[in-house]
């Protein structure tokens, strides 16, 4: 039951996604709050962690597009909400160097301390969201590209853990993102 209501807060999340509307983040704290419990249950320690990363990111990002601010104190060169923007070329460097090291400490975790049995693929989709999620969160329309990996790939882990409310979730979540690209792509070029 626990499962059935985190999908269906997901799909309000994503709905409201898909539509940039600020209020996703509220879904955005609600969504990881139930899932935890249900990933700590099906024995899938790094989607379980991340959850607690989704609900402070999740503050930043209702900050971060109600107002520009940064996580160095600088605005964005709006003086309201966050505009939709491509990721900026400098900025792919270092989300590649976060994702990498990230899977692969996740993975050490798992492997060393956890009784995971999907520790490679738990940890691909747990670094891989921590990075879509800060793009989210600076309104990059590239993220959504980023979801549409993670959705697949969780799909297919999901149903390998017997989880298939969730499954079919992602499944839909990976549709969704394509749509989801270019919809804010006619945002994106509305705004300027």
């Amino acid at each position: 039951m626990l499962e059935l209501l985190g999908v269906i807060t997901g799909i309000i999340y994503l709905w409201l996604e898909y539509r940039a509307s600020i209020h996703l983040w509220i879904a955005g704290i609600i969504m990881p709050a139930i899932y935890i419990f249900v990933y700590y249950d099906a024995g899938l320690y790094a989607d379980f962690g991340i959850n607690i990363y989704y609900l402070v990111i999740a503050l930043y990002g209702w900050l971060a597009w109600k107002t520009g601010f940064t996580l160095f104190g600088k605005k964005s060169a709006t003086n309201g909400e966050l505009p939709i923007s491509h990721t900026p070329r400098t900025a792919w460097p270092g989300i590649t160097a976060t994702y990498i090291a990230t899977q692969l400490f996740i993975a050490w975790l798992l492997i060393n301390y956890t009784d995971s049995t999907v520790p490679w693929a738990d940890s691909f989709t747990t670094a891989l969201s921590i990075v879509g999620m800060w793009m989210l969160a600076r309104k990059y329309i590239e993220q959504w590209w980023v979801w549409c990996i993670v959705d697949v790939a969780s799909s297919a882990l999901y149903v390998y853990k017997e989880l298939y409310f969730t499954a079919a979730l992602y499944a839909v979540y990976a549709i969704i993102s394509i749509f989801g690209y270019y919809k804010w792509k006619k945002m994106m070029h509305n705004e300027q």
